[in-house]
């Protein structure tokens, strides 16, 4: 199931810089994490980007929790 949500992001340096998108669009991950988190929901995204599916809102947070756990936290 994993692998499966995290093929619905592609990174392309012709696309948006390279930065993660969902694929065959230009719309980011960050776009939708910036969404999500300024309390957008699912459905008022879906509204807005009538090509994306609920998995890609799935996948872009799996996305993000992987990249996040690559990390190294450091105390400040």
């Amino acid at each position: 199931m994993k692998k499966k949500l995290l093929n619905r992001i592609e990174t392309n340096p012709q696309v948006m810089f390279g930065k993660p998108v969902i694929k065959g669009t230009r719309l980011t991950v960050e776009i939708i994490l910036e969404k999500l988190a300024y309390g957008e929901t699912e459905d008022e995204i879906l509204k807005e980007y009538p090509f994306l599916k609920k998995e890609d809102i799935k996948a872009a947070l799996l996305y993000a929790a992987k990249t996040v756990s690559l990390e190294e936290t450091v105390q400040i």
